[in-house]
């Protein structure tokens, strides 16, 4: 009877013992980002993490925190250095802090549509601009999500960029965002994103600019009277990973990280796509009314009023990046 204690004290001990090794073989990772739970960008980032831990054999259990639960997005970015966040989703904007070059892909209507960036994200010059951020900050960007054209949405209509003249509008400050803008002469102000809403209902700003499904998504479309498919910065965030993480993993681990961050990138995209192009006919449906603008004329307003090199900016990347086919 004795024996037979012992036995099962040793087994349990070694069973013990065995699932204590498996727990601290596995490896946690946090990563973060500002989107909703509803959002693609999240869901997909769900399903990366999960499908990491299964081609990894659990070895790394990644839990994704939405809804700037770890930081607002400058947080959250200064977190890859700081240890704090593994892994992020972010925009080149908050890259080119960092690196100010890769911020170009923000410069206003350099890409013609999402199929254009799409384009861009397999060539060259993406993978120069996101090697010189890495020699920059160590971290790696490694999938690139569509995450919507940037229109306007207002209370006055708006035809031509002579139109927004004086226009009270809600701008992120981001110089970037603000470059067409104030090149049209609107009167811009970085109200925060939370209270866009109430600014446009109560007259604070007359105008918006943000992606067709965020329009939807904030229900900024009940204040406002005009949609305008200004497109003049086709948005896209980038999946990071902290360097200190990204050192830890192996050859292969990388590749497998690579492949489902990618994967999750596509998925997304195609949602928003799709999402996109719906939305038009919801928003005439809405009662908006909503117009197409003549591009060129916007872009020449942008290239008198604002330079490349004032953004930190280099025309050699715009350049390549304008000329992909």
């Amino acid at each position: 009877m004795l024996k037979k204690t012992v036995g099962l004290a040793v087994a349990a001990a070694l069973g013990l013992a065995m699932g204590t090794s498996a727990a601290l073989a596995q490896t946690k990772l946090k990563w973060a980002h500002v989107y909703e739970t509803s959002e693609p960008f999240h869901t997909e980032s769900v399903w990366a993490a999960n499908e990491f831990a299964k081609r990894t054999n659990n070895k790394y259990q990644i839990e994704v925190y939405p809804a700037s639960q770890l930081g607002k997005e400058t947080d959250i970015n200064q977190g890859l250095s700081l240890g704090s966040v593994d892994i992020i989703i972010s925009g080149s904007s908050f890259a080119a802090r960092s690196f100010p070059p890769i911020g170009v892909t923000y410069y206003p209507f350099i890409f013609r549509d999402a199929d254009h960036l799409l384009a861009y994200t397999k060539s060259d010059i993406y993978k120069e601009l996101n090697k010189g951020y890495e020699d920059k900050t160590g971290h790696h960007i490694v999938a690139t999500t569509y995450y919507g054209a940037r229109h306007t949405s207002s209370n006055r209509p708006i035809k031509a960029c002579a139109d927004m003249k004086g226009l009270k509008m809600r701008v992120p400050d981001v110089p970037a965002y603000l470059a067409m803008p104030r090149a049209c002469g609107a009167n811009t102000t970085p109200i925060a994103f939370a209270e866009v809403y109430l600014a446009l209902q109560n007259g604070t700003v007359e105008a918006q600019e943000n992606p067709l499904t965020t329009i939807e998504a904030k229900k900024f479309y009940e204040v406002q009277k005009h949609i305008v498919l200004t497109g003049h910065i086709v948005d896209h965030l980038n999946t990071i990973v902290a360097k200190g993480t990204w050192d830890k993993f192996t050859p292969e681990e990388q590749k497998i990280f690579v492949e489902v961050a990618q994967e999750a990138a596509r998925r997304a995209t195609d949602q928003i796509k799709k999402r996109e192009a719906e939305l038009v006919t919801f928003f005439k449906e809405k009662g908006l009314t909503v117009t197409d603008i003549n591009r060129q004329e916007f872009i020449d307003a942008v290239a008198k009023a604002v330079t490349f090199e004032q953004f930190g900016y280099r025309k050699a990347d715009y350049d390549k990046i304008v000329a992909i086919k």
